[in-house]
């Protein structure tokens, strides 16, 4: 088991045989709860919080854990609205997936895959290997985000992290109109 304690939050609602929260909880990597056992002040993924996730997390994830939230992206983003008030919510910055289902595609990423970016970002990075390392694909998306997950792990706070997250965005923005 990690430094940080891991949770899952599951509502089934994809493919159980590509469910990569499931298999950290079959491998003993995650623990699975139910949204009313999320603890108070765990860091909560969300893709909708206005908060970024950043290295000065790392305390609180030590104390009190990181929670993903196992839903499908087509069905169980209205879900995150009911969570808000347990833990303390962190929307990751910039990343590029690399599981199969949304491989290149921006901020899609996998259960998994925000796992392995949040334990990177907060100073973890062989944990975020071992953890990458349960599916095939998985050293992909450190291999395809290793600049900037190095960035964002060696920033000093939130601010520098919106600041390279944004360069990154207008160099992305700049090849795209060329």
């Amino acid at each position: 088991m990690s430094k940080v304690k891991i949770y899952v939050v599951h509502y089934r609602e994809d493919d159980p045989s590509k469910c990569t929260a499931m298999k950290m909880v079959r491998m003993g990597l995650a623990i699975k709860i139910p949204p009313n056992k999320i603890p108070r002040r765990a860091i909560v993924l969300n893709p909708l919080s206005r908060t970024i996730l950043a290295p000065e997390d790392r305390e609180l994830a030590e104390k009190h854990g990181i929670v993903v939230i196992d839903v499908s992206w087509k069905l169980g983003l209205s879900k995150l609205s009911l969570l808000l008030k347990r833990g303390e919510h962190r929307i990751l910055p910039f990343l590029v997936a690399a599981n199969p289902i949304n491989y290149g595609k921006p901020t899609k990423l996998s259960s998994l895959e925000a796992i392995v970016a949040s334990l990177y970002i907060l100073g973890y990075v062989d944990e975020a290997h071992k953890y990458s390392s349960i599916f095939k694909w998985g050293p992909t998306f450190i291999e395809l985000n290793k600049k900037r997950l190095e960035l964002y792990k060696n920033a000093k706070n939130r601010n520098e992290i919106l600041k390279i997250q944004s360069e990154i965005l207008s160099k992305i923005k700049i090849n795209n109109e060329s």
